[in-house]
């Protein structure tokens, strides 16, 4: 291998310079959703868990009635999204790392990514459909 335009410093070889393999740099946003949806799960998994033990024995109206006001509704909302996609991102994950073969890799990633936004969606419209009984 010629050491010849290279610097001393570089770890690549000449082969992945001229095939463009390395960083793409498009980890680091997904780290940063990982980490950045992780710390908004945790107010939110310990409010809704707070509110689910209080409202454990309640009538259904008395749920729907929570559901129905504005800041339950919201912070409801944020809890799924930041969930499913928090979700989404880890499984992510997992298949880029253990499922070999591009077509099958391609098949879960959008199969995950799919179901994380019909569920998402299903969870959020349910929210909107009592938020809008209730008033």
């Amino acid at each position: 291998m010629s050491q010849e335009g290279r610097s001393p410093s570089s770890l690549r070889s000449d082969l992945a310079r001229v095939r463009g393999l390395g960083s793409a740099k498009s980890g680091v946003g997904h780290w940063w959703a990982q980490r950045v949806t992780a710390l908004a799960l945790i107010p939110l998994t310990v409010w809704f868990v707070a509110q689910i033990v209080h409202l454990a024995g309640a009538p259904h109206a008395a749920v729907v009635d929570w559901v129905a006001s504005p800041v339950p509704a919201i912070l409801l909302i944020l809890l799924v999204v930041a969930a499913f996609h928090h979700a989404q991102l880890g499984l992510q994950v997992v298949i880029e790392d253990y499922v070999h073969g591009d077509g099958a890799k391609l098949f879960w990633l959008l199969l995950i990514k799919a179901a994380a936004i019909v569920l998402g969606l299903a969870i959020v419209f349910a929210v909107f459909r009592m938020y809008s009984w209730g008033s």
